[in-house]
């Protein structure tokens, strides 16, 4: 547990400065009034927290100040942190294994460059090496490059992997892959998909039927479209949700990258502003930097 926050304090390093590195100096020898406050929205706007999220926060520090009468810079900074985590920690999600059905079959979407591939890798060597029988499919039927690093992948954590010819349609390699994850007995099936702009209605209409296709190869499996963001994106991650959503669903999403930008505050206006969960956030490079999120310990890493 102790390496697990650890690894998530180092990857949040660059969103804690760009949050709390600024708010601390600025409220530190102040006290607060209306100016210190909009200075204040202006620090979490800027570290991509949301407007809704921003709003809610100021508004919050605002009535318990007054109604406590606190003023010191220490005393704003408890209320800052406290508001913000109550925001994180508001949204649990259920574990994904929660349904006894077997294959649970996770569809990975995403926009083109989110890290839907190196994602997968991680997935299948997490739960492989938790004893799961896993399989990857890859439904990117139009880029070779990427079949070939799913593979290697594969290897790698050495889990079954199943694949078509070039441009073969991705609906029915899906479909292939869910009747023989089914006959095998698999724990897990992990199916890739091409990566697409969500601005894109035909490539997102391709979702939709794949989604269906897969549902309707085995009625009685557990079926969750997650959503793969880069967790460097800031703001655009709440428009790129809202449209997976609507054509293929969205039962969560994975935020990648966030070691490499100081724009993790995205997972707060997430929180706020958004029903879909975040299930698991990529910390690192590494074939195991890929973790289970957990709100309270992600409050803990970047608020504490």
């Amino acid at each position: 547990m102790f390496s697990r926050l650890k690894k998530l304090k180092d990857s949040l390093v660059q969103t804690k400065n760009s949050i709390f590195g600024k708010l601390a100096p600025l409220v530190g020898a102040r006290k607060l009034d209306e100016e210190l406050l909009e200075e204040i929205e202006e620090t979490l706007l800027g570290a991509d927290i949301g407007v809704d999220a921003t709003m809610r926060t100021i508004d919050a520090v605002r009535t318990k100040a007054q109604r406590e009468n606190l003023t010191d810079g220490d005393q704003v900074m408890t209320l800052l942190r406290d508001e913000l985590r109550d925001i994180l920690t508001a949204k649990q999600s259920n574990s994904i294994w929660d349904s006894s059905s077997r294959p649970l079959i996770l569809l990975i979407v995403g926009v083109n460059g989110a890290g839907k591939t190196t994602t997968i890798g991680k997935l299948a060597h997490l739960y492989s090496t938790q004893g799961h029988n896993v399989m990857i499919a890859a439904c990117d039927t139009f880029r070779a490059a990427a079949v070939e690093q799913l593979e290697t992948w594969a290897q790698r954590s050495g889990v079954d992997f199943l694949k078509a010819g070039d441009r073969a349609d991705p609906a029915s390699v899906a479909y292939d892959a869910v009747v023989s994850a089914t006959s095998k007995g698999t724990d897990l099936l992990l199916i890739d998909t091409a990566g697409r702009l969500h601005t894109k209605t035909h490539l997102m209409q391709e979702l939709g039927k794949i989604r269906r296709v897969v549902e309707k190869a085995n009625p009685s499996a557990t079926v969750l479209s997650l959503l793969v963001i880069d967790g460097t994106t800031g703001q655009n991650a709440l428009s790129q949700v809202r449209v997976f959503t609507d054509t293929v669903g969205c039962d969560g999403l994975i935020v990648t990258k966030l070691d490499s930008a100081a724009k993790g505050g995205v997972i707060i206006a997430i929180a706020q502003e958004l029903s879909a969960p975040v299930r698991f956030v990529g910390v690192g490079e590494g074939i195991d930097d890929i973790q289970e999120f957990d709100p309270a310990t992600y409050a803990a890493a970047l608020l504490e």
